[in-house]
């Protein structure tokens, strides 16, 4: 399994595999024929409340980190239903954030790495 990570303002490509976005809003401004999106995976999103006390603001970004992978640990069927959707498969984590290194997806493909089964 090979997970990689896009932009959702970055242009869909072949080697793009699998194209599941990881938001529970859809990107501003991209039509769903522009993202070419195969997947919407909002169920492993980070929750409303902890997406806004993050509010992208990297100071935060170690604690944003834990509060999130306990969300999607509280989640673990949505997150194996994730898995087994891309296992064996190229896959890209589609995100309209813009800082590429404080990102949620970031943090979801660790987690999906770590999945068994």
């Amino acid at each position: 399994m090979s997970i990689r990570l896009k932009r959702a303002y970055d242009p869909p490509a072949p080697e793009d595999g699998l194209r599941i976005l990881v938001d529970r809003l859809w990107p501003r401004g991209v039509t769903k024929q522009e993202a070419k999106i195969d997947i919407w995976a909002k169920d492993v999103a980070p929750s409303p409340a902890l997406r806004q006390w993050f509010d992208h603001d990297p100071a935060k970004w170690q604690e944003f980190q834990a509060r999130y992978e306990a969300e999607l640990a509280e989640n673990a069927e949505a997150v194996k239903a994730l898995h087994r959707e891309i296992d064996g498969k190229v896959a890209t984590l589609v995100y309209a954030a813009k800082d590429v290194e404080h990102t949620h997806a970031l943090v979801t493909r660790r987690v999906l790495e770590r999945v068994r089964g």
